[in-house]
């Protein structure tokens, strides 16, 4: 049976005209009761109807959203959660994934996306000619990577000063050899690993200790590639007593090296990550946390209200809460250890 507008409005307790400013990003609603209307309605089946407004407005009633790696965690919450946002408010996705070099080339010198879609949600950080072919479409764009940028609706977090927060903890610990596994910016120019490992560097220079490259190891954002740059920092003459990886997943690769080298954690090596991945309270991961999904949806809200009001303009950055999650892979060092 088809789940009407009303249904939802009886399902939460609110009238109809709530249930559709809600869905459709319009200001007047809480971002509390904006959230239980997106989950309610989506646990019901609930799309809008299309025929009559596409008719009245000429939009596709599709959102274009093009992403560096679908099948990465981080990309693929904040997908789900901004699909259901704009499923809700009756809207389909045209999906890019441009995870090689040669695919990105081709999508931004043919942009097929021409005339598909009504906006854009960018997972991805466009060079300044991708960034300009995007604008030239001349729909709203938004992103949850890299940062505010001219035509782009930025919701983000603060990198840098989550990595600080990750690696003040260390320091405060007795921590003074400490290892950093991050991920190189190229070739899909990322800005986080630049962000991140400023933060890192920052904390290392306030507290007197002088920052060693040998304790850096790219992992490339994956759990092998973490495994393999906790080896490599094993590997030194004097290995870091803490590691500090850039994304929770290289954390993980990099316990599973250390249990493969039979060390523990944290008697013998501490270890911070970042992002609270589903899996991090599990292995007791102590971390950074960021709202993943909540930057789906509130990048997804924000296309939705600028769809809704064009002359209003792209919205200032938004900037969401980190928070640090003491778990139990970090303590201080043993004694002896902290050089």
């Amino acid at each position: 049976m088809t789940v009407s507008i009303t249904d939802v409005a009886e399902a939460t307790g609110v009238s109809a005209s709530t249930v559709s400013r809600a869905l459709r990003g319009r200001p007047g609603v809480s971002e509390e009761m904006r959230a239980r209307i997106v989950a309610v309605a989506a646990d019901l089946g609930y799309t809008a109807s299309r025929s009559a407004s596409s008719l009245a407005s000429g939009r596709t009633y599709t959102i274009g959203v093009v992403v560096p790696y679908v099948g990465r965690w981080f990309f693929g919450t904040v997908l789900d959660a901004a699909e259901k946002v704009f499923s809700a408010a009756g809207y389909d996705v045209l999906l890019y994934n441009l995870g090689s070099p040669e695919a990105r080339k081709r999508f931004f010198t043919k942009l097929p996306i021409r005339k598909r879609v009504d906006a854009v949600l960018s997972l991805l950080i466009p060079d300044p000619e991708e960034a300009a072919a995007l604008r030239s479409l001349d729909v709203p764009l938004a992103t949850t990577v890299g940062g505010a940028r001219p035509g782009f609706t930025a919701v983000g977090i603060d990198d840098r000063g989550g990595a600080e927060s990750a690696v003040r903890h260390l320091v405060n610990l007795g921590h003074r050899r400490i290892g950093m596994i991050s991920g190189a910016s190229e070739p899909l120019h990322w800005t986080t690993p630049l962000d991140r490992r400023q933060g890192y560097l920052d904390v290392l220079t306030d507290s007197g200790i002088e920052p060693d490259r040998a304790l850096e190891a790219d992992g490339g954002y994956t759990v092998e590639g973490g495994e393999r740059a906790m080896t490599e920092l094993l590997a030194l003459r004097h290995p870091p007593t803490a590691v500090f990886a850039q994304s929770d997943e290289m954390a993980m690769g990099a316990l599973r090296a250390l249990r493969r080298h039979r060390l523990r954690v944290p008697e013998d090596v501490s270890v911070v990550g970042f992002d609270d991945h589903e899996l991090s309270e599990v292995v007791g991961l102590t971390t950074v946390a960021q709202p993943v999904a909540a930057q789906g949806r509130e990048a997804a809200r924000l296309l939705l209200a600028q769809l809704d009001e064009p002359d209003a303009g792209p919205p200032r950055p938004v900037e969401m809460p980190i928070r640090f999650i003491l778990r139990e892979t970090t303590a201080p060092p043993h004694t002896g250890r902290q050089r």
